[in-house]
């Protein structure tokens, strides 16, 4: 069976990275080593790069984030931005009900890359079935 075993964000300031998704988002940070931070983020190994070695891994140079989301689960949406706020950090949108069964927060990360962070709530619509 296929799994994911990392997801890496390629940044362009690593340690404004570690401080946003140790301190706001609340990941466990584990340990940073040659341009690489890993976080226990509840079972999936979340780790951040410094954007300007990714063209050693690549091949090539790697464009700044803003095209990807990371979506973080949370028991309350109203309560996550309310210490958002108290943290600083300006909200892009919410709290808002989706009709996907989720009450969610965006905020955007040090590199643009939008976060969400997300609670379950019924489901406002049926999903269709093929």
């Amino acid at each position: 069976m296929e799994r994911i075993g990392y997801v890496i964000l390629y940044v362009g300031d690593l340690e404004a990275s570690v401080g946003f998704y140790r301190d706001v988002v609340g990941f466990e940070y584990k340990f940073t080593d040659a341009g690489y931070a890993e976080f226990d983020a509840g079972g999936v190994r979340f780790a951040l790069y410094e954007r300007r070695r990714a063209e050693w891994l690549t091949g090539r140079d790697v464009a700044p984030g803003a095209g990807g989301e990371v979506v973080v689960m949370v028991a309350d949406a109203d309560a996550c931005a309310e210490r958002l706020a108290g943290l600083g950090v300006a909200l892009l949108s919410g709290p808002a009900d989706r009709p996907w069964g989720h009450r969610t927060v965006h905020v955007a990360d040090p590199d643009g890359f939008v976060v969400e962070f997300a609670a379950e709530i019924p489901r406002a619509r049926g999903r269709r079935r093929t």
